[in-house]
C-alpha cells in the first residue's frame, strides 16, 4: 500500500477558493501549512495544482480532482525509475502509463517519450483504450514519482440532465464539493438539507454514500426532489416540512438559504431558520448570497471556514459552521 497520494486538481479563478475549502475538508486540513498535507498553489489558482496526503481518497468524490497517484516507486531519473518498474507483477492484466502533468517544464512530446520508456520496461501488454491497470508518473521537487493511478468520472456531470431544474439552484459541481465539506468522511454520518429544493445537494450527498434526507417547505419542489431522485435511481429521501418544525439530530447539514425574488425573508425570519438549524446539527455548511454573519452568531454557530464562489458579477459565500 502507498504510503502518499499524489493528488492532482484543476479549478477555474471563480471556483478557487470553493476548491480549496474542500480539499481542506477532504484531507482533514486546519490550513494549507498542514505538515501533514501539502497543497501547492499556482500565482493564479489556474492550470494544474496536487495535494500529498496520506488519506485515500476516491477522486471521483470531488468535482476538482483530476486524478490520484498511489506512489510505490521513487527515483532520481526516469532512468533508474524505469528499471525498478521492471519488478511489477502483472498477472496477465494489460496496462497504460500515463504521465500526470504537473510539472510544467516538462512539454507534451518529453511527455509521450517519458510514457513510453517506463512502459516499455513493464512486463506485460501494453493496452491504450481499456487497460485493466493504469499507472501514472509524474515530477516533484526534482524527483520522479511511479504509482497505480485512478481517474476522475466526473459523475456529477450526469446529474446535470435531471429532468426537474432550477433556474436558481446550486450547479451540480458547486453542490457536491458543498456535500463533501459538509460531509468529507462518510461513514457512519447523517445528514440532513432542510430546505432541499429539487435536491440537487442530496443528489450529490447520495451518490458518493452520503446518508443525508431532504426536506422543503414548498411542495412543487419536493415533488421535483422525487422526480429527480427516482431519475436516478435513488430512493425517496425527501418530505414536505418547514425546517422550523423539524426535530432530531444530524452530524451535519446543509442550508441554502432562500434568496430569489420569490423567497424575500427578513433578517428575524433567517435567524429563525439559522436557531432551527443550530437545533439539528453541530455542523453547518451554510450557503448564502448575502452577508448573514452576526445573524449566524447570533444563532449560536461559530464560523470555521468559508468561502466565495464568483460567476461574472454574481457571488454565494459558503461558511462552514460550528
Amino acid at each position: 500500500m502507498a504510503s502518499s497520494y499524489v493528488y492532482m486538481y484543476t479549478c477555474h479563478e471563480e471556483e478557487a477558493q470553493l476548491c480549496q475549502l474542500e480539499l481542506r475538508s477532504l484531507f482533514g486540513m486546519e490550513s494549507s501549512s498542514s505538515r501533514e498535507h501539502r497543497i501547492h498553489l499556482t500565482e493564479s489558482n489556474l492550470g494544474a495544482n496536487y495535494v500529498i496526503s496520506p488519506i485515500r481518497i476516491d477522486p471521483s468524490r470531488s468535482p476538482f480532482i483530476k486524478l490520484r497517484l498511489a506512489v510505490s516507486l521513487a527515483a532520481d531519473t526516469v532512468q533508474v525509475l524505469a528499471s525498478a518498474v521492471n519488478a511489477i507483477e502483472l498477472q496477465d492484466a494489460s496496462f497504460k502509463v500515463v504521465y500526470a502533468d504537473i510539472d510544467k517544464s516538462i512539454n507534451y512530446n518529453e511527455q509521450r517519450l517519458i510514457e513510453r520508456e517506463v512502459g516499455a520496461c513493464i512486463r506485460g501488454k501494453a493496452e491504450m483504450r481499456y487497460p485493466d491497470r493504469l499507472f501514472g508518473i509524474t515530477r516533484l521537487d526534482g524527483r520522479w514519482l511511479f504509482g497505480e493511478c485512478v481517474t476522475n468520472e466526473a459523475v456529477w456531470l450526469k446529474h446535470n440532465t435531471k429532468p426537474q431544474h432550477y433556474s436558481t439552484a446550486l450547479s451540480t459541481r458547486m453542490a457536491r464539493a458543498v456535500a463533501n465539506i459538509a460531509v468529507p468522511f462518510p461513514e457512519g454520518m447523517t445528514a440532513i438539507d432542510p430546505c432541499c429544493g429539487i435536491g440537487t445537494v442530496l443528489i450529490e450527498a447520495l451518490s458518493m454514500g452520503i446518508h443525508m434526507i431532504g426536506t422543503d417547505i414548498n411542495p412543487l419542489a419536493v415533488r421535483g426532489a422525487r422526480v429527480n431522485l427516482a431519475h436516478f435511481g435513488f430512493p425517496d429521501a425527501v418530505a414536505i416540512q418547514d425546517m422550523r418544525t423539524l426535530t432530531g439530530s444530524y452530524d451535519a447539514a446543509v442550508l441554502d438559504m432562500p434568496y430569489n425574488l420569490c423567497s424575500v425573508i427578513s433578517p428575524a425570519e433567517q435567524l429563525s431558520m439559522l436557531e432551527s438549524l443550530r437545533g439539528l446539527t453541530t455542523k453547518a455548511v451554510i450557503v448564502t448570497t448575502e452577508t448573514i454573519d452576526e445573524l449566524v452568531i447570533q444563532a449560536g454557530f461559530t464560523i470555521s471556514d468559508r468561502c466565495v464562489v464568483r460567476k461574472g458579477s454574481f457571488s454565494r459565500q459558503v461558511l462552514v459552521c460550528k
